[in-house]
């Protein structure tokens, strides 16, 4: 029997469609699998691009928000989602406010107590994506603000910050939806993209800051206030709105310094600082130029009169007691205001008026305001001529030294002269020194002239000593500056030992103010001074703060007594009193004492009973030019006497030499 052809038997077209159909199932599925990964690739590969796209958009946009704006609209639009948002943590308190968004109907408010807070503050809570698949079975979290808007499914990404979080991203959908891995790490991305952007202005804005502000206290520096006070000006030229500038100075900071150390001195700047911000209003701009000195920018500062009451009120603020860590603190400040006044008022020159008003309230003492006017406006530009002439004046050599004697008060022998420095103006005729000393002071001029002082009254000492074979004793002022120099005494006693000057005949005369604003450097200075075998003197003593202590604290050979002290001898018995309790300490503590100004033979008499050993004064010889000094002091040591030195008390009465003042 012939075998069964399959092909032709009754069964074949039965087998056939079914094996049809399962092939067209297989290539169904297969082809609906290819076009579900043909998706899957395609949405990531347009995740991946709008990642990258908004990496470069944040690269070169600087403005946060319009930033933040971009992403929600590529989240929607990528996800094919109804509602994306960008929602920031309110810095200091537990609360999300909204600040960028698609498709929401109403604002929604997160908050963290508890994390009984909404989706997105309980993102913040976990620090981490949080994903609902269906919000209306959700138990973690508060969804009814998103179930209000008519939201079924939806996640959130943190944006970190450098400091913490900055926010959350959300992305949130009508229609029930399970969210890939790849739906979750693309909003990670983008939220990663936003934190980069968030870190990135953080810094740019830090560096901004540090520019524009002080980087103790945080106040605006000069820069800035430079800045803001240009704006004001152009808003009183718009608007005539009024401007007003204060310059604030404490009043002797340094000494805070200099006894309890600059972390003192910053911790008083800084609590200071605070207090000038609450003096004020929020519109004006406290800034720190420099030190100790501050600024006040007042726009619409509502005249003369309220300026006036505003530097009172600062005043006041200032003048409180500060108890700090480094003790309790009572300070007050020299206040200057400038007005604007006319179109021509800059940043610049309102500064400088305001900075000349202020020195003008130093001068008359401390804890003073003064505002700027015509007469400080002529004081200014006088000081400003001044100072460029003076500059001409060292080079041309238009500075000469003039001698004033300090005699014996027993028996009127010379002992030392003082070197004084004038200027021959050549239109104005002989300045007297201070017209001009405290300008060299202020402009650092002061180190060259004197350095010439110096060497021209040890040279001349020099001379006198070998013409007249006695050690007599030269006297030469030092400035604040010189004295906080420290390199001085080593360039005084290279200038004494080459002129030629006996050893321990060169005396720096120092004012109590000087030694009281410059104690921290002064000390190490003053000591070298005394090694290096120059004398020092106290010059005006009584004047200062704190006249004891600073005897018994510096190597001081000698006082000078201001002539405050002499004025009243022979007539008030309470001058009298003082200055023989100044005698009996100074000598008690091995110190010489000279007396200045005096003027009459009645003082002269009641010093030599108090036990004053040295005078200076016109009864004895004004400051006179070299010629006549030589003249005066060849007289003084006529008949071969030699002179006393300065330091030994107790000489045996006798007449008095002295040559008439010219």
């Amino acid at each position: 029997m012939a075998p069964r052809d399959d092909a032709n038997s009754g069964t074949a077209p039965s087998v056939r469609p079914r094996a049809l159909r399962f092939a067209g199932v297989g290539l169904f599925a297969w082809l609906t699998a290819r076009r579900e990964l043909e998706r899957q690739l395609g949405r990531h590969a347009r995740q991946h691009e709008a990642v990258a796209r908004l990496g470069q958009i944040a690269l070169r946009e600087h403005d946060l928000r319009r930033l933040i704006d971009e992403v929600v609209e590529t989240v929607a639009r990528v996800l094919d989602i109804h509602l994306c948002g960008v929602l920031k943590l309110r810095e200091g308190e537990e609360r999300l406010d909204m600040i960028s968004s698609v498709g929401y109907h109403e604002v929604p408010d997160g908050s963290l107590p508890g994390g009984t807070g909404t989706q997105a503050g309980y993102a913040l809570l976990r620090r981490e994506p949080v994903i609902a698949h269906d919000l209306r079975r959700e138990t973690r979290f508060d969804p009814a603000p998103l179930l209000e808007q008519g939201m079924v499914s939806g996640m959130n990404a943190v944006i970190e910050a450098h400091d913490g979080p900055f926010g959350v991203l959300t992305a949130h959908t009508s229609r029930r939806r399970r969210f890939s891995t790849d739906d979750v790490n693309f909003l990670v991305a983008v939220a990663n993209v936003l934190s980069a952007a968030v870190e990135r202005q953080r810094k740019e804005l830090a560096t901004k800051h540090a520019a524009l502000h002080d980087p103790l206290t945080g106040l605006a520096n000069r820069t800035l206030v430079l800045d803001r006070v240009d704006l004001a000006l152009a808003r009183r030229l718009r608007e005539g709105v009024d401007v007003a500038l204060l310059m604030l100075d404490l009043d002797r900071f340094k000494l805070i310094n200099d006894s309890l150390g600059h972390a003192a001195g910053d911790e008083v700047l800084v609590a200071l600082a605070s207090r000038l911000r609450e003096a004020v209003r929020s519109s004006d701009t406290v800034a720190r130029l420099s030190g100790d000195e501050f600024v006040l920018v007042c726009e619409r500062s509502g005249g003369v009169r309220r300026v006036v009451e505003l530097a009172e009120r600062l005043g006041a603020a200032i003048g409180r007691p500060l108890i700090l860590s480094s003790g309790e603190h009572f300070l007050t400040a020299s206040i200057g205001i400038a007005l604007a006044e006319t179109k021509a008022d800059t940043a610049a020159s309102m500064l400088r008026d305001a900075d000349a008003a202020m020195y003008r309230a130093k001068h008359r003492g401390p804890g003073r305001y003064e505002l700027f006017d015509g007469t400080v406006r002529d004081q200014v530009l006088t000081r400003l001529r001044t100072e460029a002439e003076l500059r001409h004046a060292i080079e041309r050599g238009e500075l000469c030294v003039h001698y004033q004697p300090i005699v014996d008060a027993t028996s009127g022998r010379p002992v030392a002269t003082e070197a004084l420095v004038r200027w021959e103006h050549p239109t104005h005729g002989l300045i007297p020194p201070l017209d001009f000393i405290p300008i060299a002071e202020e402009t650092g001029l002061i180190i060259e002239l004197g350095r010439y002082v110096l060497e021209r009254a040890c040279a001349q000492a020099a001379e006198w000593q070998r013409r007249f074979d006695v050690p007599l004793q030269m006297f030469v002022n030092a400035s604040g500056c010189q004295i906080a120099h420290p390199l001085f005494p080593a360039e005084v006693a290279d200038i004494a030992i080459r002129s030629g000057l006996r050893p321990r005949t060169l005396g720096i005369e120092v004012t109590e103010s000087v030694l009281i604003e410059e104690t921290g450097s002064s000390m190490g200075v003053i000591g070298e001074l005394h090694a290096h075998g120059l004398r020092l003197i106290l010059d005006d003593f009584g004047t200062g703060y704190s006249s004891l202590s600073y005897l018994r604290r510096f190597p001081l050979d000698a006082v000078k007594v201001d002539r405050s002290f002499v004025d009243g001898l022979g007539s008030c018995s309470q001058d009298a009193a003082i200055m023989k309790s100044i005698v009996e300490m100074c000598h008690a503590l091995g110190l010489s004492v000279v007396a200045e100004g005096v003027e009459s033979e009645q003082q002269r008499r009641q010093l030599r009973r108090l036990g004053c050993e040295h005078i200076q004064g016109y009864l004895v010889s004004r400051a006179l030019p070299v010629d006549e000094a030589g003249a005066f002091l060849q007289s003084g040591f006529a008949g071969g006497c030699e002179a006393v030195e300065p330091g030994a008390a107790g000489h045996a009465d006798a007449s008095l030499v002295l040559r008439p003042s010219a």
